[in-house]
């Protein structure tokens, strides 16, 4: 089977966020990046399985600059074939999807993976554009896959439940938690991800629809407020007017 994985490099949860040029752009000035927790655990370890499974191959596409190589080697170390990064700036997610598409659209893949969404901007919008662009069946925050070679099961968390639907032919899905374990790159796979090959493709001409007007941090926390335990009238006067609980 032929698999291809979406990839995207994210700030490490622990990095300190701050925004410049009129808060229009997220300062990267001294943030370490990682390999989006969602790609990396789930969508690329559960697309190993099934190549290990099935047979095949797994390639891992990035869109950006040569910045996100040191990311795309990771995914390499983990295990995947072969590489592709899309040399443009990931601006939006249309821009991102399109670009992908693209190159899914000239190598017939059987599976399209990406994780359910980015650490950073949580907008879950790539998978489901990739799929209206290829005209492929989409699938959503999926938390289990099975694959016979020729029929896809796959189960995912709704309200309430979980839903199972069963996918004939190449499709995308979004890879949620509990689709796959962890797996963290040995010493072997990462002497070998030095001579895989990372092929740095032209992108296409994208127009994107989106602007960012700009971006705000969350409001700082305040401190804890101690209230005496005998006075419930001004307990009752916070929670109403401060934190609008009742």
């Amino acid at each position: 089977m032929k698999l291809l994985v979406c990839i995207s490099k994210t700030p490490d949860t622990t990095a300190k966020i701050a925004f410049k040029e009129d808060n229009t752009q997220f300062d990267e000035n001294g943030v370490q990046f990682i390999l989006n927790p969602y790609d990396e655990w789930y969508a690329l370890v559960r697309a190993l399985e099934i190549k290990e499974q099935l047979g095949g191959s797994v390639t891992v596409i990035n869109v950006g600059g040569p910045s996100n190589d040191v990311v795309i080697r990771k995914a390499l170390a983990i295990g995947a074939d072969d590489a592709v990064r899309v040399n443009t700036e990931a601006i939006g997610s249309d821009v991102v999807a399109a670009n992908i598409a693209a190159y899914a659209r000239e190598n017939d893949f059987d599976i399209i993976f990406s994780g359910k969404e980015t650490i950073d901007f949580n907008s879950s919008e790539v998978g489901a554009m990739i799929a209206e662009h290829l005209d492929l069946p989409f699938i959503s925050y999926a938390s289990h896959l099975d694959h016979d070679g020729t029929t896809a099961t796959i189960a995912r968390d709704i309200e309430g439940g979980v839903e199972v639907v069963e996918v004939s032919g190449s499709f995308v899905l979004s890879a949620a938690k509990g689709l796959a374990e962890q797996r963290i790159p040995n010493m072997r796979g990462i002497m070998m991800a030095k001579r895989k090959p990372l092929n740095v493709i032209d992108p296409v001409v994208v127009e994107s629809k989106m602007d960012i007007v700009s971006y705000s941090l969350p409001p700082v926390k305040e401190g804890v407020k101690m209230i005496d335990p005998e006075n419930m009238d001004e307990l009752v006067r916070l929670l109403h007017e401060e934190a609008k609980v009742v």
